[in-house]
């Protein structure tokens, strides 16, 4: 992964490697986080409001299959098609990648086995300039989010800025129609160190994945060939390296609320 700095981003900068996975691992052995109340969802719509094809996976791999097993129905709105990933690439032009990256994000739907249970639309937004376009996007979840659904979207403070865009509409959005809002971390894991301040923890949740499901979401994660392969034709490394996609398999995924947090 190159460094992505942005000055919409702040101090929140990927780059190199970021923080380790056995640390990550360490910190939580040493102070555990809450675990998240599954019951919550019984028999729930949820919405997974993913900025780019595979967000969905990487983020919430582990409960989307779970989700499954409580009666839930679930509903991703897939921002935009993740057409920016490759600037300059003959190997993956953004025309190439707008059919690529979603059929990409079915074909890890089927690998955790909830592709029956799940609808997918397409909200069409431009990758890369989601911060831009936060009117549509709270337009569309006008049309598509109900009164008692529950809705799973990016970090406001992921360290990207369509993720944060995603993060603070869908959140905002939420506030307004008081609907329960739940952020999972996905870059926030590069950037951030353990129980970095950045991060509010007392907010945070966690979901333990059995190993069925971790097995699972890994082999999801490998559905996305553009993303975890380099690109020989522009000398860039993959998006997803393999330290990443490490560190996106812990035996758990975390999610902030910022909503109705009692409730939790």
């Amino acid at each position: 992964m190159g460094t992505l700095k942005h000055p919409l981003v702040e101090d929140r900068i990927i780059f190199g490697e970021g923080t380790a996975k056995e640390q990550w691992l360490k910190a939580f052995k040493e102070q555990p986080l809450a675990p998240l109340d599954l019951e919550l969802f019984r028999s729930k719509r949820v919405i997974i409001v993913a900025p780019h094809p595979d967000d969905e996976v990487l983020g919430c791999g582990g409960l989307m299959q779970q989700l499954i097993t409580l009666d839930c129905k679930i509903l991703i709105l897939a921002v935009s098609n993740g057409t920016q990933s490759h600037p300059n690439s003959t190997k993956y032009s953004p025309d190439q990648l707008n059919i690529l990256r979603p059929q990409e994000s079915l074909a890890a739907l089927n690998c955790l086995g909830v592709a029956e249970s799940v609808e997918r639309i397409a909200l069409d937004l431009q990758d890369g300039q989601i911060p831009f376009q936060t009117h549509q996007l709270w337009q569309s979840l006008e049309k598509s989010v109900q009164a008692n659904d529950i809705v799973i979207c990016s970090y406001a403070l992921d360290g990207h800025p369509d993720h944060e865009a995603v993060g603070k509409t869908v959140q905002a959005y939420a506030n307004a129609k008081q609907i329960l809002c739940l952020h999972v971390l996905i870059w926030a894991w590069h950037w951030a160190e353990p129980l970095d301040p950045r991060i509010d923890w007392q907010r945070a949740k966690t979901y333990h994945l059995t190993e069925e499901q971790l097995t699972q979401k890994h082999q999801a994660i490998l559905q996305f060939k553009s993303q975890i392969e380099a690109d020989e034709t522009t000398g860039n490394m993959a998006v997803l390296s393999p330290s990443t996609i490490n560190r996106l398999l812990m035996p758990y995924e975390v999610y902030l609320s910022d909503s109705f947090s009692h409730v939790l």
